[in-house]
């Protein structure tokens, strides 16, 4: 009797020959690059370092594209988006000690993002490790310490026989729910020496599914069919299972209002009748919420900008549905559900009784009104011709990347993503820098449609150097930079709270003449010239920069009377 776990895959004939002949010339960082590639790898961002150089030279034997950025940190944003685009594990090559450390920032959004990042570095020599100070270039007495509190896990390796097996779990754990970045270290003597091991073939790091317990879907269905006004909320988990088709047909079926997250932004149609858009930070959504007797959280953990900053309380059941543990249950009491968006909504589908409710449409179309009346009455015709001009710029499909801005907190409630996993913003661990990179990641990831990134004076310092970076691979990146001399919500919070502002105000460049001197076209735009000047730029191949001198107002919060 033959068992699944006794069938062995015989290798061919040409597999014995190049396994028994590998080529000469290879060393431990063939070995990495050559799994990377069987595991379906295709684009690698990084920078290069010492210690990381047998990385970098066996680059150049492989099929691997290359994307260099200037900053480690950008390169770890840019390894983000394109890990949100196309769901695979987007690999991050890094060196030692500053070049690791100065991705933290960038791993922390991905982490808080579920983004599936695949960060591999180099490690001094294993003559070094074990806590001594031997006083090498770069050494820490413990690097991977700094990243087991970022990442979803750490992979160690110490000889080259290691580093197949390390980078094929580091994979499955990057692509299993939630989506996570992962940390591989490898030494600079074991990447550098000559390897008689066999080429690196096919690797199998099939993820795992997360699957919901059948007799926990099937209690939520039936609250669920008998609800009398049941409510739901999508959240970055939806966008990142690919579950949005799954989320509208079931709110469908129990005629449900829909309000997304930040994170969740586009996985339900902005226009459709049950659709209460974005706007989590405003008192009307978060009533209506509280009002529902069985509320559906899907892919989200409910944290502070999710609640109207903790102030949301349900008063009907809630049913968490959530790929990360931690999070079940974490700020309200629920029916917790661990599993992967998509296959507990199917689950949900299969079970729940359809229901319908003449007023739930009415009850939507009345809660868009009276946030429509109350933003209104805010006199802030500026900032809403401004989002709106972006919109219409920018074509249906094409991603855009918000960095920390007060144009990006508008976009977060008020943007029309046109579609799921469209619209990303560094609204998961809230550091600056983000858009710019980002935005080159998903031009890596697919060339063919224009991307827009949008940031303020300050955060665009960040990641100004990587002009250079979309100059030299041509990527098709819009860059809008609203610049309001200094940064501008940190100088509102400060006024608000203090009288006054401290420590906001910057002196930056000239923006469109240090793109030029980058060879990247530039351009002063005014409000009223935004549209078509940004439609221009989105529509001309290569990278482009549009400035916008504007200073943008936030509007009133809700959560604080």
């Amino acid at each position: 009797m033959t068992h699944d776990h006794d069938l062995v895959l015989r290798p061919t004939a040409a597999q014995i020959s190049t396994a028994l002949n590998p080529p000469p010339g290879r060393n431990g960082g063939d070995l990495v690059v050559e799994t990377l590639a069987g595991l379906g790898a295709t684009t690698v961002f990084g920078l290069p370092g010492q210690h990381a150089l047998g990385m970098f030279d066996a680059l150049r034997r492989s099929a691997l594209r290359y994307i260099g950025l200037r900053v480690e940190n950008n390169a770890g944003f840019a390894a983000d988006a394109y890990g949100r685009i196309t769901g695979e594990a987007a690999p991050l090559l890094l060196s030692t000690g500053p070049g690791a450390l100065t991705s933290l920032a960038a791993l922390q959004e991905a982490a808080a993002a579920s983004a599936p990042v695949l960060a591999i570095s180099s490690q001094i020599p294993t003559a070094g490790l074990g806590g001594g100070r031997h006083g090498y270039l770069h050494e820490l007495p413990d690097q991977a310490a700094s990243f087991r509190g970022v990442v979803k896990s750490v992979h160690m390796v110490r000889s080259q026989s290691q580093i197949p097996s390390a980078i094929a779990a580091a994979w499955k754990s990057a692509l299993t729910a939630p989506h996570g970045p992962v940390w591989v270290e490898i030494p600079q003597d074991v990447l550098l020496a000559e390897t008689t091991l066999p080429v690196v073939t096919a690797m199998d790091a099939t993820p795992d599914d997360l699957v919901p317990r059948p007799e926990l879907t099937a209690v939520a269905a039936d609250l669920l069919s008998r609800a009398a006004r049941p409510a739901i909320i999508a959240g970055g988990g939806v966008v990142r299972a690919d579950a949005s088709g799954k989320l509208l047909q079931l709110a469908e079926m129990l005629d449900a209002p829909v309000v997304t997250t930040f994170g969740g932004k586009g996985a339900f149609p902005w226009q459709h009748p049950l659709s209460m858009q974005s706007w989590l930070e405003d008192r009307y959504t978060t009533d209506l919420l509280e009002d529902a007797d069985v509320l559906l959280v899907v892919g989200s953990g409910l944290g502070e900008l999710s609640s109207n900053y903790h102030t949301f309380k349900p008063r009907g059941r809630v049913i968490q549905i959530e790929a990360d543990l931690g999070k079940l249950e974490s700020n309200h009491p629920a029916l917790g559900i661990h599993a992967d968006a998509r296959l507990a909504l199917q689950a949900l589908l299969e079970t729940v009784s359809p229901r319908e409710d003449d007023t739930a449409a009415g009850r939507v179309r009345d809660l868009l009104a009276r946030v429509a009346e109350r933003i209104a009455a805010q006199e802030l015709t500026l900032e809403q011709d401004v989002l709106a001009a972006v919109r219409r710029a920018l074509p249906a499909g094409s991603p855009s990347f918000w960095d920390m801005t007060i144009l990006a907190y508008w976009a977060w409630s008020a943007f029309d993503a046109r579609g799921a996993n469209t619209m990303h913003s560094a609204q998961g661990a809230g550091g600056l820098g983000y858009g710019f990179p980002a935005a080159l990641g998903a031009a890596a990831a697919d060339p063919s449609r224009p991307v827009l990134a949008v940031s303020g004076d300050g955060g665009a310092l960040y990641s100004i150097a990587e002009l250079a970076t979309a100059k030299q691979y041509d990527l098709p990146v819009t860059w809008l930079i609203v610049d309001d001399g200094g940064y501008g919500i940190l100088r509102e919070y400060m006024t608000d709270a203090f009288g006054q502002a401290t420590a906001t105000e910057l002196t930056r460049p000239d923006y469109v003449a240090l793109a030029e001197s980058f060879g990247v076209p530039g351009t002063r735009t005014t409000p009223e010239t935004l549209e078509t000047d940004l439609t221009k730029a989105l529509a001309t191949p290569g990278p482009s920069v549009v400035v916008l001198p504007a200073v943008l107002r936030m509007f009133a919060p809700t959560h604080l009377g």
